[in-house]
């Protein structure tokens, strides 16, 4: 008999707030959200990337990407450096890459409290029936 998608999917969405509720709780000591850190973890992993680019990696509008880059800016975590043409671009300062990582420890303990819930092999399990979903 098939699953609920229905419910398989708000079991889905469930876990996302309760990692996200978690992250916040748990950065907030840092100075820093789980948006801040995701934005971070953008710049570090694609370092040309445009503003129109790194707001799409990390699921925004333009608009909310930048307010969020001022923010940033503004508490020294990232720099804004000048691109091709008129183009701005930004870039991970020294501070801003030690929170980085300070929040991927962070970020590891909430997801590890949910996942070494699963033996190795349902985790590999579950890994690979996500790969395949989102093909």
């Amino acid at each position: 008999m098939p699953h609920d998608f229905g419910q398989m999917g708000l079991s889905i969405k469930r876990l996302q707030v309760r990692h996200h509720r978690a992250a916040d709780e748990r950065l907030a000591p840092l100075g820093i959200s789980l948006v801040q850190w995701d934005a971070l973890r953008h710049l570090h992993e694609n370092p040309d990337a445009s503003l129109h680019d790194l707001a799409q990696l990390t699921f925004q509008t333009d608009q909310s990407f930048g307010t969020l880059a001022v923010r940033l800016v503004d508490r020294g975590l990232i720099e804004r450096v000048p691109g091709p043409g008129r183009a701005v671009r930004h870039r991970i300062t020294a501070k801003g890459d030690r929170v980085r990582v300070e929040a991927q420890k962070v970020l590891s303990g909430v997801l590890a409290e949910t996942f070494d819930r699963l033996s190795a092999e349902e985790q590999q399990s579950f890994g690979d029936l996500l790969a395949k979903l989102l093909d």
